[in-house]
């Protein structure tokens, strides 16, 4: 394998712009539904002091999923700045694919949102479930590019994404800092 396909491509400033706008379109456009709910409970909210009891009263599936989702975005973000390739990266990185998977495995007993049913956000899981194997794949075959930009992408999409979505007005996490 060539070290050309190792080599990370620099992103200038433009391409991350352009990625923001089109991340926020995306957001706005599977908002819109919901869009005056949205705003009215937005306008009831306030910033107090956190409401734990919110969260002790959350079955223990949810419990799994909001915990193991935390960890992996700390994790997550130390790995983002730490430098690759190094037996922390590898430790931290396999604890973090447990943690990821954990947290997505949970979301497919997480129904309540679609009386009963699985909803659109479960989409996500299922990519999830799909890309981070590929990604694992991709490190024990070398391709450090591919690694790469499949981690990232779901690191940022999809705990950036579903942090947003999980701080909707009316969900827990909006209840519970917010409401």
């Amino acid at each position: 394998m060539s070290t050309a396909s190792q080599t990370p491509r620099p992103r200038n400033a433009a391409w991350w712009a352009a990625s923001g706008v089109a991340t926020l379109a995306v957001l706005a456009l599977a908002m819109t539904p919901f869009r005056d709910a949205v705003l009215r409970l937005a306008a009831q909210g306030s910033l107090h002091t956190p409401d734990f009891s919110l969260i002790a009263g959350l079955s223990p599936v949810i419990k799994i999923h909001l915990f193991t989702a935390l960890a992996a975005l700390v994790l997550g973000g130390v790995l983002m700045i730490v430098r690759k390739g190094r037996t922390f990266h590898r430790v931290a990185g396999w604890t973090w694919v447990g943690l990821v998977s954990v947290t997505a495995g949970a979301t497919l007993f997480i129904t309540q949102l679609n009386h009963g049913s699985w909803s659109f956000l479960h989409l996500f899981t299922g990519w999830t479930l799909l890309v981070l194997p590929l990604a694992v794949f991709a490190a024990k075959r070398h391709d450090v590019r591919r690694h790469r930009r499949t981690m990232m992408g779901l690191f940022y999409g999809g705990f950036a994404i579903n942090l947003f979505v999980a701080f909707i007005p009316g969900r827990t996490l909006w209840m519970t800092f917010f409401g």
